[in-house]
């Protein structure tokens, strides 16, 4: 975990300025408490206040964008699939 004390911090609340849409504050802060696609975007508590730092919304971002591209299926379901497909077409008589 990244020492977010040496960062550009800045506070949850001002974060969704930070970011391109920008999402509601109640977004930033689920994001910070369960997360997204297994991310959670880092906070520090100073003084009572939360924040999180401009890097950690980067780290957050690029996790999120990466786990959200597609992945194809393995080539062995691809074949079992086809497999499949073929026996129910040949039962059918096609």
């Amino acid at each position: 975990m990244t020492d977010l004390l040496t960062e550009t911090l800045v506070l949850l609340a001002d974060a969704p300025s930070e970011i391109p849409g920008p999402p509601s504050l109640s977004s930033i802060r689920r994001w910070s408490r369960h997360g997204v696609r297994g991310a959670k975007l880092e906070t520090i508590l100073v003084g009572g206040r939360r924040f999180t730092s401009l890097e950690a919304i980067e780290r957050f971002l690029a996790l999120t964008a990466q786990r959200a591209t597609p992945h194809s299926a393995p080539a062995i379901q691809v074949e079992l699939a086809a497999e499949a497909a073929d026996a129910i077409l040949e039962a059918e008589g096609l």
